[in-house]
């Protein structure tokens, strides 16, 4: 198996609706996202996926979240803006963009001590716990 990760980042703010805390609210974070397709194979050069591509793709979902507040946004009108939504959200982008690759997980730093990943229960090596 074959595993491919990118890093890339994007500023944006938001709050917790609900929190009931700090985080509830407006603030901001520069968010680091990293995301891994994994493939089975290589392609006829030698690549499981080539990084020039999937930065594209990733670039252009990023665009949508760059200096935004997220609660604006219609992916976040009812669902809090966390890392954790981040994440899933991102990847549900990607694997509309790029269905037929092994999208194993999208990670949303929102400091450099703080992060959440989601791995899609049908990524290649997933447990599916």
């Amino acid at each position: 198996m074959f595993e491919v990760t990118i890093k890339q980042h994007f500023d944006a703010a938001h709050y917790l609706r609900g929190y009931g805390g700090r985080c509830e609210a407006l603030h901001g974070h520069r968010y680091e996202v990293a995301v891994s397709l994994v493939s089975a194979q290589l392609n006829d050069i030698g690549l499981a996926y080539d990084f020039t591509d999937l930065k594209a793709h990733l670039k252009a979902i990023l665009a949508r979240f760059d200096h935004h507040c997220l609660n604006d946004l219609p992916e976040f009108a009812e669902t809090n803006p966390s890392a954790e939504n981040i994440a899933k959200t991102i990847h549900d982008h990607l694997k509309t963009a790029l269905p037929h690759t092994g999208i194993r997980f999208v990670t949303v730093w929102e400091s450099p001590d703080a992060w959440a990943t989601y791995w899609p229960d049908s990524a290649p090596g997933s447990s599916g716990v």
